[in-house]
């Protein structure tokens, strides 16, 4: 059976994970932004290259929210990215507002949807989603976790000259300057890259895993990164929809887990048809424990200066 997705968005970001996720074509979408004509142009540029990528994916643009009823799957986008210099917490406010208003019409025309979580700050914006929509915790996720460690794996893919597939990075925590990057735990088929590389190079990598968004923002000058946010939307999507199993980290509301409570952060789960099936809890050192409820602690922060 065919799934349903809605992406609420059409900048860089959703439209091209509405095309990553067209492209496998295990669900039909529905793209939808508050710009008359452009999800609906950029839907209709999708659906012409169907026949070329032997898609029979369905998709369509639109400027409301009614299309998007009994959807499986959506994936919230909306919102203003980061300018150069702009941190993600000078995001706060405004997309505070966006998303508290994309949330309400979602659950409204899909009470049994699953979140994705795209706008930044992503980790408040995750927790907002969650209690403004009062679904289920294992219901309202962020992007965060894929997108760092598939990061951290491409650098250390190029600073050894290996295949990107046999790199398993391990990230927890916030997305941003509180990114918790356990470097024992992140392997190159299975060796500890605290065994394969200087603590001088691990450093380095972890230094710019941690600033790539803004490495990119600052290259670009006025925009931000879209195809590597975009693909991993797209594989939790799939993990969801097809019901994979999937073991990725994801930004998730915890309850007790770690140690922490009612605060949003990325830790490793178990994605499937239900959502958050399983939240994975680590054993971590003393340090790392501290430094992950610092992470929680800053969000929990965030989150009391939003004004609503």
């Amino acid at each position: 059976m065919i799934g349903k997705i809605s992406i609420i968005g059409a900048g860089n970001v959703g439209a091209t994970c509405a095309q990553r996720i067209a492209d496998k074509g295990y669900a039909d979408i529905v793209l939808v932004d508050i710009i008359e004509g452009l999800p609906q142009g950029r839907a209709l540029d999708v659906l012409e290259s169907a026949p070329i990528l032997r898609s029979d994916a369905h998709i369509i643009g639109t400027n409301s929210y009614q299309e998007t009823a009994n959807s499986d799957v959506v994936v919230i986008t909306s919102g203003i990215t980061r300018k150069p210099g702009m941190t993600r917490e000078e995001l706060l406010q405004i997309n505070a507002n966006i998303v508290t208003g994309v949330t309400h019409n979602v659950v409204n025309h899909s009470p049994n949807c699953i979140i994705i979580m795209v706008t930044n700050p992503l980790d408040a914006m995750t927790y907002l989603a969650f209690r403004v929509s009062q679904l289920s915790r294992s219901r309202v996720m962020g992007l965060s976790g894929v997108l760092d460690t598939a990061r951290l794996r491409s650098f250390i893919a190029a600073e050894l000259n290996v295949s990107v597939e046999d790199v398993s990075a391990c990230i927890l925590g916030q997305h941003g300057k509180d990114m918790l990057v356990i470097p024992r735990l992140t392997t190159v088929g299975g060796i500890p890259i605290t065994k394969l590389l200087p603590q001088e190079t691990i450093s380095k990598l972890v230094e710019r895993t941690i600033g790539a968004g803004a490495e990119i923002i600052d290259l670009v000058k006025t925009g931000s990164a879209f195809y590597a946010p975009s693909a991993a939307v797209a594989q939790m999507v799939e993990a969801i929809v097809l019901d994979k199993k999937r073991i990725l980290p994801c930004a998730s509301y915890l309850d007790g887990e770690y140690g922490i409570k009612d605060s949003v952060i990325t830790v490793p789960v178990k994605l499937g048809k239900n959502g958050i099936e399983q939240i994975i809890e680590l054993e971590l050192t003393a340090e790392e424990k501290s430094a992950l409820a610092s992470a929680a602690n800053g969000v929990r922060e965030l989150v009391k200066t939003i004004k609503l």
